[in-house]
């Protein structure tokens, strides 16, 4: 399976339809649902921000989602190449969505480090509480680790990431399901219940639930990022897009859903605060483990699990980097994997940091909490709008239909509507925002 270049004809695909299924739910269903999610509800209000979630995922998320993968189809490329064949300035805009790769990449390694040092903690029989975990510089070495290792599995190419997603995903969601029901029989359920279920009135009137919830439902499908570009230029001549994409949308909405079902009981069970930001599923689930008969070994499945969920989004930003570098400056494969690795060293140090005894911040925040909510609501929101926007002006329209394979017109003048009135709806919203601001 040849890695180099981006000729159609010699381009490595996955297997089957099947296969990019369960690649594209890996790649997203990782960090962005399982820890991100959570802490997302608990900050913005909890039903309210789920319902505000819900429909913008349904009526922009997803037929966004389902132009980006077929625009990687049309031309086979990396997310440059791509945008590039798209219009004059598509190489910038393409340059721009890889560097914002970058920077989500490198502190999402940051916290997948933080879930390998728990899996570690695990099988030592002592998971120990966050700040125990960072009262050193464990989060510096286990970045550096994990950081390695995403190196080593990357030089196969996209054979290993379709082989590590087709045994992860069904693990991961027995497991979460699992804990769900367990989660059930807490004294926190009902308070779980009602926080996620209902919302003061007038809730859903305030832009900022809905910025934020706009920015998770890109979030979550992995929108404006080039993953979805960059897997899709992979995928075999006879996949449905729409089909593949729904499927995709489905699994990503279920798990960050039951992830929410599955924290939010031991959050209120243990008195916890819903709010706690970032650190949320590394404070609760500790104290969880701990008091539950059995936990020991629950420990080890859960952390396990939430490390390779988390470390598969990880693999999935990285071979959008090393695609775009690779074929971009005609490099060997194991020489961009290396140059690619060693950016992320020097740039996820900061975010590491900032979970050490030097705890370093950014206005008033850890740096790492900052980066999130710069890149991974602010930044992907405007790249998934100015993405949209070249792709259905621009781009001709008869490719994105046949792209998007047999018995898709529906969809088709669904995506187009969209795509076309986006970077529109984006500035009425801005003015809404500033008006009620």
């Amino acid at each position: 399976m040849s890695e180099q270049g981006a000729n159609p004809k010699t381009r490595a695909q996955w297997s089957s339809e099947t296969a990019f299924v369960f690649s594209m739910a890996a790649a997203a269903v990782g960090l962005g649902n399982l820890w991100r999610f959570p802490y997302m509800v608990g900050e913005n209000g909890g039903g309210a921000f789920i319902a505000a979630y819900l429909i913008a995922l349904v009526v922009v998320a997803l037929p966004v989602m389902m132009l980006e993968i077929a625009a990687g189809r049309v031309r086979k490329g990396n997310v440059v190449c791509t945008y590039r064949n798209v219009a004059r300035i598509g190489a910038a805009y393409g340059w721009f969505v890889v560097l914002l790769t970058v920077v989500i990449t490198s502190y999402y390694l940051v916290i997948t480090g933080w879930t390998l040092g728990y899996t570690i903690d695990a099988l030592r029989l002592g998971v120990r509480d966050f700040g125990e975990f960072t009262a050193g510089y464990n989060s510096i070495w286990y970045f550096l680790a994990v950081t390695a290792l995403a190196a080593l599995f990357l030089i196969r190419g996209v054979e290993a990431i379709e082989n590590f997603s087709k045994v992860l995903m069904p693990l991961l969601a027995l497991l979460i399901a699992g804990l769900v029901g367990f989660a059930s029989t807490l004294d926190g359920w009902a308070q779980a219940r009602d926080f996620l279920l209902t919302w003061e009135p007038g809730a859903l009137a305030n832009p900022t639930l809905w910025f934020f919830a706009f920015g998770q439902a890109f979030y979550t499908l992995a929108i404006g990022q080039g993953y979805l570009v960059t897997y899709g230029s992979y995928i075999p001549r006879k996949t449905h897009v729409p089909r593949a994409a729904l499927i995709v949308a489905v699994t990503e909405t279920s798990v960050a859903l039951l992830a929410g079902w599955m924290i939010f009981p031991f959050v209120f069970s243990q008195g916890l605060d819903p709010g706690a930001g970032s650190e949320l599923a590394f404070s609760t689930l500790p104290r969880v483990f701990d008091d539950m008969a059995g936990g020991t070994w629950l420990a080890i499945a859960f952390f396990f699990m939430f490390f390779a969920a988390a470390f598969s989004s990880c693999l999935a930003g990285l071979k959008v980097i090393i695609a775009a570098v690779e074929e971009e400056f005609r490099l060997h494969h194991i020489r961009a994997v290396a140059i690619v690795a060693g950016l992320m060293v020097v740039l996820g140090i900061p975010s590491a940091l900032s979970f050490t005894p030097v705890q370093l911040t950014v206005a008033g925040m850890p740096f790492l909490d900052f980066m999130d909510q710069f890149a991974g609501t602010n930044t992907v929101i405007a790249s998934g709008v100015i993405g949209a926007g070249l792709l259905c002006w621009l781009m001709p329209p008869q490719k994105i239909v046949y792209a998007l394979g047999a018995s898709s017109r529906w969809w088709s003048w669904r995506i187009f509507i969209v795509g076309r009135s986006l970077p529109f709806l984006a500035i009425g919203f801005l003015i809404w925002q500033f008006l009620a601001g």
